[in-house]
């Protein structure tokens, strides 16, 4: 069964590569005791496939006539053998068990996997459909739009630091301090310069790595699970809400709220005050009340 509380227990598992009969993929994939999950994608589309106890004894039942065993019997073998092939394990040199991959007309995928149980054929077929657009939020878009503003601000934390090395190297220059060796010697940073000509010999190189387009290095894999951690105990629009708010208030420190002296009334009218209001004694004011798988 899935953890309690309704959590997902796929979210906190990394995206890895897989390559199933020549076929690059990235991988999610839980299993717990008689139940799986598995998502994958290869940036064209998304697939996942959930499993209970009870529509894997039938399909089981389906595939191998012979098979009259409960779930229990067999889920140990079934995890056993596909769930290496899902991290991203091809086996061992002596291991019976083949994978494949069919494209389906209907836009699912399905991979077959043989092995041997008992000293019989075991067949088992992942039915993989379309992952609904939550899913794919859920597990992609909004981890990887995450990790490209943490990205980005780190990027932008780097270039002021840069800015106040060159000014410090530039305080030591004007002192008379050179540097021991020649090529210790850096220009001043430019950050729109480098910003350009960054991308200008970054994008082309990417595209000839097309190959290695789906891989998440640990540097990667370590910030995406940093990420779903953080905005798994939130929902979406509660963390997006913080978000926005969060870069209110940076730009409230940024630029302090103030009346403008264009704006303030150079006179004050005094309105007319009764002549009992001194002999009134004040009220005070009331205080409000403030208040794995199915």
């Amino acid at each position: 069964m899935e953890p309690p509380g309704g959590s997902d227990p796929l979210l906190q598992r990394p995206w890895l590569p897989v390559n199933i009969a020549g076929c690059q993929l990235l991988a999610k994939s839980w299993f717990g005791e008689t139940a799986y999950r598995i998502l994958l994608t290869d940036t064209h589309g998304v697939w996942e496939e959930r499993m209970e106890a009870a529509a894997i004894q039938e399909r089981a039942q389906e595939l191998n006539r012979r098979l009259r065993a409960p779930v229990q019997a067999f889920f140990s073998h079934l995890r056993d053998v596909a769930q290496p092939r899902l991290l991203g394990s091809a086996g061992s040199a002596d291991d019976e068990a083949r994978i494949s991959l069919t494209r389906r007309e209907d836009g699912g995928v399905r991979l077959k996997l043989k092995s041997e149980l008992a000293g019989l054929p075991f067949y088992w077929e992942f039915r993989c459909s379309p992952a609904p657009v939550a899913a794919v939020c859920v597990h992609l878009v909004r981890p990887l739009l995450t990790m490209s503003r943490l990205l980005q601000r780190q990027v932008q934390q780097l270039g002021g630091l840069l800015a106040r090395k060159d000014a410090e190297i530039q305080d030591y220059r004007e002192n008379g301090a050179t540097p021991s060796r020649e090529r210790l010697q850096t220009d001043v940073f430019q950050e729109t310069t480098y910003r350009e000509d960054f991308t200008a010999k970054t994008l082309p190189l990417l595209r000839s790595e097309q190959h290695h387009s789906l891989t998440f290095d640990p540097d990667l894999q370590h910030l995406y699970a940093a990420v779903v951690a953080h905005g798994s105990v939130s929902p979406v629009g509660e963390s997006v809400s913080r978000e926005a708010a969060e870069d209110r208030e940076q730009d409230k420190q940024a630029n302090p709220p103030g009346p403008k002296m264009a704006d303030r009334p150079a006179v004050r009218q005094r309105l007319p005050v009764p002549s009992d209001a001194a002999e009134r004694p004040s009220k005070p004011k009331k205080k409000k009340v403030v208040g794995l798988f199915r």
